[in-house]
């Protein structure tokens, strides 16, 4: 190859260059909606810090080659210079850039005065706008064939797309009245799908249609979201709401159409390891959720892209894949998801140029979407018919079952009524021998409360016999002494009645000498004092007879079963008396008897739980051995409040322990060994308090004794006592 063919190919090459970096041609604008994205040029400011001034003199603006130019997700900030030619007869052409998601957006214009500058951001209320518009439209001034200069510089957190679009005031309503009633059924049409589908929710109560309109909602808002319709009717004083809508109600979105497929076509049955994918999903929407509203913008941006994208794939393959099992309702799944997704690939496909911005492309998105909601809630009305059809079918073979069920039942019959009544025969000689049983076990019952009768009967004799033959046998061994000396006093008597017979002074003088010396012989003197000695042990004798003959009817209380005003202080001291002949002397009882009021109750009822309880602990104290400290009774009453006396009965015995503690109130529980006891007695106690609606507490302790707590109330209602026997 020669020289000049290294010269030719330098010059074209050049030449390409020049034409590429050049100048954008000028915008001429005759009337007719004009697409000028070929005919900007783009500057790129990568720290976002360039003054107009500074971009104006740098000279570095590069003509765009795309219809839509799409910048993507940047941190820079990108001047457009425009040039525009008004060949109208109107002064008023609206530019409109037919993106709503731009975040920051300031068009520059030359004036008289020198360059003005109108901006429009999602920080400021949408009312602010000087075109109540849901894109961002400025309205330009261009004087009829004249020309102007604009300098757009634009920035945000978001994929930055810019169809740029020259319209005259007509045009704009024009399109502005076509896209409003393009809106306007696709919204209607969700709505009515959502209310549609949550009226048959209340009245089946299927999750599947709940998550559906909850899908429908938020795919509604996210699609209104992105078009900007919510900030213009929902929010337009609240920019924040604005701007994490964007993320927030894709990912709701996003969440719910995943609860959605998973119930509807039962994943975690048909393929469990999707199932779990998806509910992977579900986390990672929560957490991008999270990140928007933290201000990591871009982070929760790719991941509803990555998301979005595995979600929709994943449920692609799952329906494809189940539709060829003839699965029905997955068919109809493949068939709207598959509507929908091209709808969303058309939008995209514009947005990155490879398909043209018409009115076709522009509504893709929310055709594909209103047709798969009605598809879906096609669905899920054939999930009914075929529930319906199935239980129809069931119902069917369920009668047929039923019929043959009742041809067998009538086979059967015969055999079932033989069974049954030697099952009556058998049952009725059981219930003869339960009734025999049943007569034994009361028997049993009857013998064994006798027995806890009689053994207590016992005890009060023994104690009454013990206690009364003490003083009788002192009374009955001071008689013959008494006797003795009584009849040694009368032969003293008789001999000074001898004297009304004495006729001389001498003989009267021999019989004083003689009853002198009979008085020195029976020791008339030392008489006297023990006749004083015998009748005070008599005296003494009977008095404590007295005493216990008295103590025996406060025990025994002969009214019982009445409601009375009784002192318990009374109770307990007979109790004590009729008791102290098992406590001996081995046995040490310390009495702290406060000064309590009379109490209604029923007297004999309470004496015996005095006594069993007693009882009990005076067994316990005999039968442990104690080397170290005396064995010990301590009883003590006191007012514990207004309402309430309060009784404590503790020893030093051997205590419990807390499974003893736990069946120590069960009737025919007992520690005692064979024949010492029928374990009934405080099995009573416990009802008897019961009765006067008091409480029994147990504190014991192994080794340290034990200590029944009673609480009884003053005043008391009256009622029938029921029979402890």
């Amino acid at each position: 190859m020669d020289l000049k063919f290294y010269q030719r190919f330098f010059l074209i090459s050049l030449l390409l260059l020049i034409s590429l970096t050049g100048k954008a041609e000028e915008v001429i604008f005759s009337g007719k909606d004009l697409s000028i994205g070929k005919s900007v040029e783009i500057m790129e400011d990568t720290l976002g810090t360039l003054t107009l001034a500074q971009v104006m003199a740098s000279g570095t603006f590069v003509r765009s080659r795309d219809e839509t130019p799409n910048f993507g997700l940047s941190n820079s900030a990108f001047w457009i210079r425009l040039k525009i030619k008004n060949e109208t007869q109107e002064d008023d052409i609206f530019l409109e850039l037919a993106y709503p998601r731009i975040e920051f957006c300031t068009l520059f214009s030359q004036e008289k005065t020198g360059f003005m500058s109108q901006a429009i951001s999602w920080n400021n209320a949408f009312g602010m706008r000087n075109v109540q518009h849901q894109n961002i439209v400025y309205k330009l001034n261009i004087p009829i064939q004249q020309s102007e200069t604009y300098y757009l510089r634009i920035r945000g957190n978001e994929p930055i797309v810019l169809p740029l679009l020259v319209r005259s005031e007509m045009g704009f309503f024009q399109f502005t009245f076509t896209n409003e009633i393009i809106s306007g059924i696709h919204v209607g049409v969700l709505f009515v799908m959502m209310l549609y589908n949550f009226f048959v929710y209340f009245s089946i109560r299927e999750k599947s249609y709940l998550y559906y309109v909850f899908y429908i909602l938020f795919i509604g808002l996210t699609q209104t979201t992105i078009t900007g319709y919510t900030f213009k009717f929902l929010w337009p004083e609240t920019p924040s709401i604005n701007k994490y809508s964007i993320i927030v109600f894709p990912a709701l979105a996003g969440i719910f159409a995943i609860l959605f497929f998973q119930n509807f076509l039962h994943t975690r049955e048909r393929s469990l390891s999707i199932h779990k994918i998806l509910s992977a999903i579900i986390v990672a929407n929560v957490l991008a959720v999270i990140f928007n509203l933290t201000g990591m913008e871009r982070v929760s941006y790719r991941m509803i892209d990555v998301t979005g994208v595995t979600a929709a794939l994943l449920a692609l393959v799952v329906a494809i894949q189940l539709s060829l099992k003839n699965y029905r309702p997955a068919k109809f799944y493949l068939v709207a998801w598959s509507i929908f997704l091209i709808g969303i690939v058309l939008y995209t496909l514009r947005n990155l140029n490879i398909l043209p911005y018409n009115t076709f492309t522009n509504y893709t998105m929310q055709a594909g979407t209103a047709i798969e909601v009605i598809l879906l809630s096609f669905a899920l009305a054939d999930k009914i018919n075929i529930f319906k059809q199935e239980k129809e079918e069931s119902q069917a073979q369920a009668l047929r079952v039923s019929m043959e069920n009742e041809k067998m039942i009538l086979e059967q019959n015969a055999f079932l009524e033989k069974s049954v009544n030697e099952r009556t025969a058998e049952l009725q000689f059981a219930n003869v021998e339960l009734n025999g049983a049943l007569t034994q076990l009361k028997d049993a019952q009857s013998q064994l409360l006798d027995s806890e009768k009689m053994a207590s009967l016992g005890q009060l004799t023994a104690g009454i016999a013990h206690e009364i033959n003490n003083p009788i046998n002192f009374v009955s061994s001071n008689i013959r002494p008494l006797r003795r000396d009584i009849d040694d006093v009368l032969e003293i008597l008789d001999s000074y009645s001898d004297l009304r017979n004495v006729g001389s002074i001498e003989v009267l003088n021999e019989k004083i000498v003689e009853i002198e010396a009979l008085k020195n012989e029976l020791d008339l003197d030392y008489i006297k004092t023990e006749l004083g000695t015998l009748l005070k042990g008599m005296e003494d004798g009977a008095q404590r007879t007295v005493e216990i003959v008295k103590g025996l009817k406060i025990f025994s209380r002969v009214d019982e079963t009445d409601l009375n005003l009784v002192n318990i202080n009374e109770g307990i001291e007979s109790t004590v008396i009729i008791l102290n002949y098992q406590m001996g002397n081995s046995i040490h009882l310390v009495k702290e008897l406060g000064n309590i009021p009379s109490i209604e109750c029923y007297a004999g009822k309470l004496n015996q739980v005095f006594m069993n309880i007693l009882t009990n602990s005076i067994y316990a104290l005999q039968k442990e051995k104690h080397d170290s400290e005396r064995p010990t009774i301590w009883i003590k009453t006191w007012l514990k409040d207004p309402e309430n006396i309060s009784i404590s009965m503790r020893d030093n015995g051997p205590g419990m322990t807390p499974e003893v503690r736990a069946k120590i109130f069960e009737p025919f529980f007992t520690t005692k060994q064979v024949g010492d006891g029928t374990g009934l007695g405080l099995s009573i106690v416990f009802k008897i308090i019961e009765v006067h609606s008091g409480n029994i507490q147990v504190n014991t302790e192994v080794g340290k004794g034990t200590e029944f707590l009673i609480t009884l109330p003053v005043k008391k209602k009256v009622r029938p006592i029921p029979d402890f026997q």
